[in-house]
Parts: structure tokens; C-alpha cells; sequence
């Protein structure tokens, strides 16, 4: 079984191999680490890791944070696939058929966060234009919106923001009137770094796709 670990801790020399040291006692093998920020004299990395069987979730975050100075912030599992290039793949395409490119980019943007589905929203009505593969065909269907309304996810900046169980990511197309929406279920909210990275994808896409 796959699981991303966002793990925290004091970003000092040795730190991180403390870190994989403590998750290769408790049999993970660590297939990709991604690091998220350095501040404030700690760091924060998801950590991609193969595990036998079905670990305990709860009693992996609780041995792990044990260890001085060590904090699991969420432990969640995944598809994705180390070492690829998800992005680039997705740009490949877009290039390849601009007339498709924000087809192309609602059905290719949730291997770029670790997000289980997209939706393209128009701007203007709040209307889905486009889903994913396991999308809601409609917000409403999503569930979990009692916290957030349906303009907060149609902000004119980019932003993360959660909603009962949901996470989402609401990214403003340039020069198309439409929203991406990106969501997932498990783990934790979106970090900045991963808002960040959706960001220019969706900037570049936009330009190619005029």
C-alpha cells in the first residue's frame, strides 16, 4: 500500500535522516520525498512510502510523533507514481491539442496535488463546464458545504480552503472565464507549495490554450 506522510520537523543536519530512519524501523520504504517549506527552523516534506500490507494510519502518526521534535501532520493514501513528471505530461498534451487544453488540464490536474478530482466552473453562473473521473456533477453533490459558499470557491485569487471533509483548491484561469476546482477527501488542506505549483501549470495552460 502507498501513503503520503506530511511530516514536520526541526530543520537541522541529520533531521531528515532521523525522520527516514524512524519510518524504515516501522517497515515503510520511502519512495520520494517532497520538501514543502523551510521557516522558521523547521521543515515541513510529504513523504511518498511503499508499506507492506495495510499499516495501522493512527498508529503510524502516533509512533512516529513519539520521537522528539518530530510532527506527522497527516498520514493519507495515494496514487501517485514516483519519479513521474505529472506537469509535464499534462503541458505535453495541452501543446499538443490547444483546443482541448482545459479539458485536458481539469482531467490531468488532480495527479499534479494529490487531489482526488477537478471540476472547471464557469466564473460568470458558477456552472460546471468539465469534470474529472470521480467529480461531483454538481458542488452540491460534494457534500461537506456548509462552511463555504459557492462564491468563496470561485475567489478572484487563487486560495485553499476546506469544507466539512472536503479540501479544495480554486485556481482562476486566466483569460477564461473559469475556475479550477480541485478536492480531495483525505489529508490534509493544500499546502502553499502545492498552490503554488497549480498556479503556473494553470498559467501556462492558459496561454497555450488561447
Amino acid at each position: 500500500m502507498m501513503l503520503r506522510l506530511r511530516v514536520s520537523f526541526p530543520d537541522r543536519p541529520g533531521a531528515l535522516g532521523q525522520v527516514a530512519r524512524v519510518l524504515g524501523t516501522l517497515g515503510a520504504d520511502i519512495l520520494q520525498v517532497t520538501v514543502l517549506e523551510r521557516e522558521a527552523g523547521r521543515a515541513v516534506d510529504d513523504f511518498t512510502v511503499s508499506w507492506p500490507g495495510a499499516p495501522d494510519v493512527d498508529g503510524v502518526r502516533d509512533r512516529m510523533s513519539a520521537v522528539p521534535g518530530i510532527q506527522v501532520e497527516a498520514v493519507w493514501p495515494t496514487r501517485e507514481i514516483p519519479g513521474a513528471a505529472p506537469d509535464y505530461d499534462l503541458l505535453k498534451h495541452v501543446a499538443a491539442d490547444p483546443g482541448r487544453a482545459f479539458v485536458t488540464l481539469v482531467d490531468a490536474a488532480p495527479s499534479l496535488v494529490s487531489a482526488e478530482w477537478a471540476v472547471a466552473v464557469s466564473s460568470e453562473t458558477g456552472e460546471l463546464v468539465h469534470r474529472s473521473w470521480q467529480a461531483p456533477h454538481s458542488l452540491d453533490e460534494a457534500g461537506g458545504l456548509s462552511g463555504v459558499k459557492a462564491a468563496d470557491l470561485r475567489s478572484l485569487r487563487p486560495c485553499a480552503l476546506s469544507a466539512g471533509r472536503h479540501r479544495f483548491m480554486s485556481l482562476p484561469v486566466p483569460g477564461a472565464s473559469l475556475h479550477l476546482i480541485l478536492a480531495r477527501t483525505e489529508g490534509p488542506s493544500f499546502h502553499r507549495a502545492e498552490l503554488d505549483r497549480a498556479i503556473r501549470v494553470v498559467e501556462i495552460v492558459a496561454i497555450l490554450g488561447r
